[in-house]
Protein backbone atom coordinates (compact mmCIF):
# COMPACT_ATOMS: atom_id res chain seq x y z
CA UNK A 1 0.00 0.00 0.00
CA UNK A 2 1.03 3.68 -0.34
CA UNK A 3 1.54 5.56 2.41
CA UNK A 4 -0.13 3.01 5.18
CA UNK A 5 -1.21 4.60 8.49
CA UNK A 6 -2.32 2.74 11.34
CA UNK A 7 -6.08 4.32 13.01
CA UNK A 8 -7.19 2.98 16.50
CA UNK A 9 -11.06 3.45 16.97
CA UNK A 10 -10.45 6.76 19.05
CA UNK A 11 -7.83 7.94 15.37
CA UNK A 12 -10.53 7.03 13.32
CA UNK A 13 -13.29 8.82 15.37
CA UNK A 14 -11.16 12.21 15.23
CA UNK A 15 -10.09 11.67 12.10
CA UNK A 16 -13.90 11.79 10.97
CA UNK A 17 -14.82 14.50 13.54
CA UNK A 18 -11.91 16.57 11.97
CA UNK A 19 -13.02 15.82 8.62
CA UNK A 20 -16.33 17.03 8.87
CA UNK A 21 -15.05 20.68 9.83
CA UNK A 22 -12.64 20.88 7.82
CA UNK A 23 -15.27 20.08 5.27
CA UNK A 24 -17.59 22.95 5.98
CA UNK A 25 -14.56 24.95 6.11
CA UNK A 26 -14.28 23.66 2.13
CA UNK A 27 -18.14 25.19 1.64
CA UNK A 28 -16.58 28.75 2.47
CA UNK A 29 -13.53 27.98 0.25
CA UNK A 30 -16.36 26.98 -2.88
CA UNK A 31 -17.48 30.73 -2.08
CA UNK A 32 -14.70 32.35 -1.86
CA UNK A 33 -13.84 30.55 -5.59
CA UNK A 34 -17.14 32.15 -6.68
CA UNK A 35 -16.71 35.19 -5.21
CA UNK A 36 -13.15 35.51 -7.19
CA UNK A 37 -14.77 34.61 -10.22
CA UNK A 38 -17.46 37.12 -10.19
CA UNK A 39 -14.75 39.95 -8.93
CA UNK A 40 -12.85 38.90 -12.18
CA UNK A 41 -15.69 38.81 -14.25
CA UNK A 42 -17.17 42.38 -12.96
CA UNK A 43 -13.50 43.42 -13.39
CA UNK A 44 -13.34 42.37 -17.45
CA UNK A 45 -16.46 43.75 -17.90
CA UNK A 46 -15.85 47.30 -16.92
CA UNK A 47 -13.00 47.69 -19.80
CA UNK A 48 -14.67 45.27 -22.11
CA UNK A 49 -15.46 48.05 -24.80
CA UNK A 50 -11.41 48.14 -24.37
CA UNK A 51 -10.77 44.51 -25.46
CA UNK A 52 -11.23 42.74 -28.43
CA UNK A 53 -12.83 38.92 -28.31
CA UNK A 54 -10.30 36.42 -26.83
CA UNK A 55 -12.43 34.29 -24.98
CA UNK A 56 -11.38 36.33 -21.44
CA UNK A 57 -14.27 35.12 -19.63
CA UNK A 58 -13.57 31.76 -19.74
CA UNK A 59 -11.41 31.72 -16.75
CA UNK A 60 -14.15 33.91 -14.45
CA UNK A 61 -16.88 31.51 -15.48
CA UNK A 62 -14.86 28.07 -15.17
CA UNK A 63 -13.96 29.81 -10.92
CA UNK A 64 -17.60 30.89 -10.54
CA UNK A 65 -18.91 27.10 -11.44
CA UNK A 66 -16.07 25.49 -9.72
CA UNK A 67 -17.20 27.17 -6.66
CA UNK A 68 -20.69 26.12 -7.14
CA UNK A 69 -19.81 22.67 -7.14
CA UNK A 70 -17.39 23.52 -4.24
CA UNK A 71 -20.36 23.70 -2.22
CA UNK A 72 -22.32 20.69 -3.02
CA UNK A 73 -19.46 18.63 -3.00
CA UNK A 74 -18.15 19.96 0.00
CA UNK A 75 -21.28 19.46 1.95
CA UNK A 76 -21.93 16.30 1.10
CA UNK A 77 -18.45 15.21 2.20
CA UNK A 78 -19.20 17.10 5.62
CA UNK A 79 -22.67 14.90 5.98
CA UNK A 80 -20.26 11.71 4.72
CA UNK A 81 -17.94 12.37 7.61
CA UNK A 82 -20.50 12.97 10.22
CA UNK A 83 -21.75 9.78 10.15
CA UNK A 84 -18.64 8.28 10.03
CA UNK A 85 -18.00 9.41 13.57
CA UNK A 86 -20.32 5.99 14.09
CA UNK A 87 -18.61 2.73 12.35
CA UNK A 88 -21.79 1.79 12.07
CA UNK A 89 -23.65 4.28 9.76
CA UNK A 90 -20.57 3.76 7.86
CA UNK A 91 -22.56 0.93 6.17
CA UNK A 92 -25.04 3.54 4.46
CA UNK A 93 -22.19 5.03 2.72
CA UNK A 94 -20.16 2.28 1.82
CA UNK A 95 -21.53 2.66 -1.57
CA UNK A 96 -21.10 5.97 -2.16
CA UNK A 97 -17.31 6.75 -0.64
CA UNK A 98 -15.15 5.76 -3.29
CA UNK A 99 -17.21 7.27 -6.10
CA UNK A 100 -16.95 10.70 -3.79
CA UNK A 101 -13.47 10.26 -4.08
CA UNK A 102 -13.16 9.53 -7.43
CA UNK A 103 -15.58 12.47 -8.35
CA UNK A 104 -14.02 14.64 -5.95
CA UNK A 105 -10.09 13.99 -7.15
CA UNK A 106 -11.34 14.70 -10.86
CA UNK A 107 -13.23 18.17 -9.52
CA UNK A 108 -10.07 19.32 -7.50
CA UNK A 109 -7.64 18.99 -10.25
CA UNK A 110 -10.52 21.17 -11.80
CA UNK A 111 -9.68 23.80 -9.39
CA UNK A 112 -5.97 23.25 -10.19
CA UNK A 113 -6.70 23.62 -13.80
CA UNK A 114 -8.43 27.06 -12.81
CA UNK A 115 -5.44 28.63 -10.93
CA UNK A 116 -3.12 27.87 -13.69
CA UNK A 117 -5.61 29.66 -16.08
CA UNK A 118 -5.04 32.61 -14.23
CA UNK A 119 -1.59 32.44 -15.16
CA UNK A 120 -1.54 31.49 -18.20
CA UNK A 121 -4.37 34.08 -19.76
CA UNK A 122 -1.20 36.60 -20.34
CA UNK A 123 -0.57 36.39 -23.85
CA UNK A 124 -4.50 36.66 -24.73
CA UNK A 125 -4.65 39.77 -22.56
CA UNK A 126 -1.81 41.18 -24.42
CA UNK A 127 -3.49 40.64 -27.42
CA UNK A 128 -6.61 41.33 -26.53
CA UNK A 129 -5.63 44.89 -25.10
CA UNK A 130 -3.71 46.08 -28.27
CA UNK A 131 -6.47 45.53 -30.99
CA UNK A 132 -9.02 46.88 -28.49
CA UNK A 133 -7.21 49.83 -27.75
CA UNK A 134 -6.34 50.22 -31.11
CA UNK A 135 -10.14 50.10 -32.28
CA UNK A 136 -11.05 52.20 -29.34
CA UNK A 137 -8.62 55.32 -30.12
CA UNK A 138 -9.76 55.03 -33.91
CA UNK A 139 -13.11 55.48 -32.64
CA UNK A 140 -12.62 58.38 -30.43
CA UNK A 141 -13.70 61.23 -32.48
CA UNK A 142 -17.45 59.55 -33.64
CA UNK A 143 -19.35 60.80 -30.97
CA UNK A 144 -22.24 60.94 -33.07
CA UNK A 145 -21.95 57.58 -34.34
CA UNK A 146 -24.69 55.18 -32.35
CA UNK A 147 -23.31 52.37 -30.37
CA UNK A 148 -19.53 54.59 -30.85
CA UNK A 149 -20.62 57.73 -29.02
CA UNK A 150 -19.52 56.13 -25.15
CA UNK A 151 -15.55 55.59 -26.19
CA UNK A 152 -14.67 59.00 -26.22
CA UNK A 153 -15.48 59.50 -22.45
CA UNK A 154 -14.08 55.44 -21.96
CA UNK A 155 -10.69 56.25 -23.08
CA UNK A 156 -10.56 59.62 -21.31
CA UNK A 157 -11.22 58.03 -18.09
CA UNK A 158 -9.15 55.39 -18.80
CA UNK A 159 -6.38 57.65 -19.55
CA UNK A 160 -6.50 59.28 -16.66
CA UNK A 161 -7.35 57.11 -14.47
CA UNK A 162 -4.23 54.70 -15.21
CA UNK A 163 -2.44 58.01 -16.23
CA UNK A 164 -1.61 56.78 -19.62
CA UNK A 165 -1.25 57.90 -22.99
CA UNK A 166 -2.25 55.86 -26.03
CA UNK A 167 -1.72 52.27 -26.82
CA UNK A 168 2.10 52.56 -26.77
CA UNK A 169 2.80 55.89 -26.00
CA UNK A 170 1.52 59.44 -26.91
CA UNK A 171 2.48 59.02 -30.17
CA UNK A 172 -0.23 56.87 -31.59
CA UNK A 173 -2.23 59.90 -31.37
CA UNK A 174 -0.43 61.54 -33.99
CA UNK A 175 -1.49 58.49 -36.40
CA UNK A 176 -5.25 58.74 -36.13
CA UNK A 177 -7.83 61.64 -36.67
CA UNK A 178 -8.50 61.74 -33.00
CA UNK A 179 -11.02 65.12 -33.74
CA UNK A 180 -14.18 64.84 -34.83
CA UNK A 181 -15.07 66.94 -38.33
CA UNK A 182 -17.97 68.61 -36.91
CA UNK A 183 -15.01 70.91 -34.70
CA UNK A 184 -12.99 71.64 -37.44
CA UNK A 185 -13.23 74.77 -39.52
CA UNK A 186 -13.05 73.98 -42.88
CA UNK A 187 -13.45 77.69 -44.10
CA UNK A 188 -9.84 78.30 -43.32
CA UNK A 189 -6.86 76.92 -46.01
CA UNK A 190 -4.69 75.16 -43.51
CA UNK A 191 -7.53 72.76 -42.38
CA UNK A 192 -8.63 72.33 -46.15
CA UNK A 193 -4.90 71.59 -47.22
CA UNK A 194 -4.43 69.06 -44.19
CA UNK A 195 -7.12 67.07 -44.83
CA UNK A 196 -6.34 66.98 -48.62
CA UNK A 197 -2.56 66.04 -47.79
CA UNK A 198 -3.73 62.74 -46.21
CA UNK A 199 -4.46 59.69 -48.48
CA UNK A 200 -7.15 58.59 -45.97
CA UNK A 201 -8.25 61.66 -45.91
CA UNK A 202 -7.64 62.22 -42.05
CA UNK A 203 -7.13 65.39 -40.32
CA UNK A 204 -3.70 64.44 -38.46
CA UNK A 205 -1.78 66.65 -36.03
CA UNK A 206 1.17 66.59 -33.61
CA UNK A 207 -1.84 67.11 -30.12
CA UNK A 208 -3.00 64.74 -28.42
CA UNK A 209 -6.52 64.38 -26.23
CA UNK A 210 -6.75 66.96 -22.38
CA UNK A 211 -7.00 63.59 -20.85
CA UNK A 212 -3.03 62.49 -21.55
CA UNK A 213 -1.86 65.99 -19.55
CA UNK A 214 -0.18 64.90 -16.67
CA UNK A 215 -1.19 66.68 -13.60
CA UNK A 216 1.58 66.74 -11.84
CA UNK A 217 3.56 68.73 -14.25
CA UNK A 218 4.67 72.19 -12.78
CA UNK A 219 3.85 74.09 -16.22
CA UNK A 220 0.89 74.13 -18.89
CA UNK A 221 0.05 71.37 -20.35
CA UNK A 222 1.64 71.12 -24.44
CA UNK A 223 -1.32 69.14 -25.93
CA UNK A 224 -0.71 70.69 -29.40
CA UNK A 225 1.91 71.49 -31.73
CA UNK A 226 4.39 68.89 -29.30
CA UNK A 227 6.90 68.46 -31.53
CA UNK A 228 7.06 72.24 -32.76
CA UNK A 229 9.64 73.74 -30.48
CA UNK A 230 8.90 77.45 -32.23
CA UNK A 231 5.29 77.29 -31.06
CA UNK A 232 5.83 77.13 -27.56
CA UNK A 233 7.98 79.15 -24.52
CA UNK A 234 11.19 78.10 -23.44
CA UNK A 235 10.63 74.17 -24.85
CA UNK A 236 12.82 71.79 -26.63
CA UNK A 237 10.45 68.49 -28.07
CA UNK A 238 13.90 66.65 -28.18
CA UNK A 239 15.55 67.35 -24.86
CA UNK A 240 12.85 68.36 -22.30
CA UNK A 241 10.48 65.92 -20.27
CA UNK A 242 7.31 66.29 -21.94
CA UNK A 243 4.05 66.84 -19.31
CA UNK A 244 2.02 64.30 -20.66
CA UNK A 245 1.81 60.97 -19.77
CA UNK A 246 5.10 58.88 -20.55
CA UNK A 247 3.28 55.44 -20.26
CA UNK A 248 1.16 53.84 -22.38
CA UNK A 249 -2.31 52.61 -21.50
CA UNK A 250 -1.64 48.84 -22.90
CA UNK A 251 1.09 48.36 -20.63
CA UNK A 252 -0.88 50.22 -17.74
CA UNK A 253 -4.03 47.83 -18.32
CA UNK A 254 -1.90 44.78 -19.19
CA UNK A 255 0.14 45.28 -15.37
CA UNK A 256 -3.18 45.97 -13.79
CA UNK A 257 -4.96 42.82 -14.68
CA UNK A 258 -1.80 41.05 -14.51
CA UNK A 259 -1.87 41.32 -10.80
CA UNK A 260 -5.26 40.35 -10.32
CA UNK A 261 -4.79 37.62 -12.18
CA UNK A 262 -1.43 36.54 -10.77
CA UNK A 263 -3.26 36.93 -6.89
CA UNK A 264 -6.61 35.40 -7.90
CA UNK A 265 -4.10 32.49 -8.96
CA UNK A 266 -2.26 32.23 -5.98
CA UNK A 267 -5.70 32.02 -4.26
CA UNK A 268 -6.50 29.23 -5.85
CA UNK A 269 -3.96 27.11 -5.73
CA UNK A 270 -3.86 27.59 -1.69
CA UNK A 271 -7.41 26.56 -2.28
CA UNK A 272 -6.85 23.43 -3.96
CA UNK A 273 -4.00 22.36 -1.64
CA UNK A 274 -6.47 22.59 0.92
CA UNK A 275 -8.84 20.94 -0.76
CA UNK A 276 -6.32 17.90 -2.12
CA UNK A 277 -5.33 17.32 1.90
CA UNK A 278 -9.22 17.10 2.48
CA UNK A 279 -9.41 14.58 -0.30
CA UNK A 280 -6.78 12.31 1.12
CA UNK A 281 -8.23 12.51 4.77
CA UNK A 282 -11.35 11.18 3.49
CA UNK A 283 -9.70 8.53 1.54
CA UNK A 284 -7.72 7.36 4.73
CA UNK A 285 -11.16 7.72 6.45
CA UNK A 286 -13.02 5.09 3.56
CA UNK A 287 -10.07 2.80 3.14
CA UNK A 288 -9.50 2.32 7.30
CA UNK A 289 -13.47 1.85 7.66
CA UNK A 290 -13.37 -0.58 5.04
CA UNK A 291 -10.81 -2.71 7.01
CA UNK A 292 -13.18 -2.39 9.79
CA UNK A 293 -15.83 -3.70 8.16
CA UNK A 294 -13.92 -6.74 7.08
CA UNK A 295 -12.81 -7.47 10.05
CA UNK A 296 -16.50 -7.18 11.83
CA UNK A 297 -14.71 -5.67 15.13
CA UNK A 298 -15.90 -1.86 15.35
CA UNK A 299 -12.87 -1.86 17.93
CA UNK A 300 -9.98 -3.53 16.21
CA UNK A 301 -7.16 -1.44 15.00
CA UNK A 302 -7.38 -0.93 10.79
CA UNK A 303 -5.10 0.43 8.47
CA UNK A 304 -5.69 3.56 6.11
CA UNK A 305 -3.86 4.06 2.81
CA UNK A 306 -3.80 6.73 -0.12
CA UNK A 307 -3.67 3.38 -2.82
CA UNK A 308 -3.93 -0.50 -1.83
CA UNK A 309 -1.16 -1.13 -4.05
CA UNK A 310 1.41 1.09 -5.96
CA UNK A 311 1.43 3.75 -8.58
CA UNK A 312 2.29 1.62 -11.29
CA UNK A 313 0.26 -1.75 -10.39
CA UNK A 314 -2.50 0.98 -9.55
CA UNK A 315 -2.22 2.77 -13.11
CA UNK A 316 -2.04 -0.58 -14.84
CA UNK A 317 -5.16 -1.82 -13.36
CA UNK A 318 -7.25 0.91 -13.93
CA UNK A 319 -6.01 1.22 -17.65
CA UNK A 320 -7.03 -2.65 -18.26
CA UNK A 321 -10.52 -2.08 -16.69
CA UNK A 322 -10.73 0.74 -19.34
CA UNK A 323 -9.41 -1.34 -22.48
CA UNK A 324 -11.99 -4.35 -21.34
CA UNK A 325 -15.13 -1.88 -21.00
CA UNK A 326 -15.81 -1.95 -24.29
CA UNK A 327 -15.61 -6.25 -24.86
CA UNK A 328 -18.04 -7.13 -22.55
CA UNK A 329 -20.47 -7.06 -25.61
CA UNK A 330 -18.59 -8.58 -28.30
CA UNK A 331 -18.83 -11.96 -29.79
CA UNK A 332 -16.41 -14.68 -28.99
CA UNK A 333 -14.80 -14.67 -32.85
CA UNK A 334 -12.09 -16.58 -31.76
CA UNK A 335 -11.36 -20.03 -34.39
CA UNK A 336 -11.34 -18.59 -37.47
CA UNK A 337 -13.68 -16.03 -36.80
CA UNK A 338 -16.65 -18.44 -36.37
CA UNK A 339 -19.25 -17.25 -34.13
CA UNK A 340 -21.57 -20.19 -34.43
CA UNK A 341 -18.46 -22.68 -33.61
CA UNK A 342 -19.64 -23.88 -30.19
CA UNK A 343 -22.79 -24.68 -31.11
CA UNK A 344 -23.79 -28.33 -31.44
CA UNK A 345 -24.57 -28.88 -35.57
CA UNK A 346 -28.13 -29.99 -36.46
CA UNK A 347 -26.84 -31.68 -39.44
CA UNK A 348 -28.01 -35.06 -38.26
CA UNK A 349 -30.89 -33.85 -36.34
CA UNK A 350 -34.22 -35.50 -37.66
CA UNK A 351 -36.89 -33.85 -39.53
CA UNK A 352 -38.12 -31.84 -36.26
CA UNK A 353 -34.60 -30.79 -35.43
CA UNK A 354 -34.29 -32.81 -32.14
CA UNK A 355 -31.28 -34.56 -31.69
CA UNK A 356 -31.66 -38.44 -31.53
CA UNK A 357 -30.92 -40.32 -28.60
CA UNK A 358 -28.15 -42.39 -27.87
CA UNK A 359 -29.15 -46.07 -27.97
CA UNK A 360 -27.61 -47.70 -24.90
CA UNK A 361 -25.28 -50.25 -24.78
CA UNK A 362 -25.50 -53.36 -23.40
CA UNK A 363 -22.82 -53.81 -20.83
Amino acid sequence: AVLPVKFTKAKRDKLAQLLWVLNWVSVVTGIILFSLGVFLKVEINKRQDLMAERQLQSVPNMLIAVGLIACGINFLGGKICYDCVDTSKFLRWKLVMLPYIICTFFFTLSILVGGLMCYSLHGQLEESLTLGLHDAMRYYKDTDTPGRCFLKRTVDLMQIQFQCCGNEGHRDWFQIQWISNRYLDMSRPKGVDRLRSNVEGKYLMDGVPFSCCNVNSPRPCIQYQITNDSAHFNYDYQTEELNLWIRGCRQALLDYYTDILHSVGLTVLIIWLFELSVLMGVRYLQTALENVWRRGDPECESEGWLLETSFVATARTNFNIIKNLGKFNQINTASNGDPNIDRPSTAHYGPDKVPPKSIPIAS
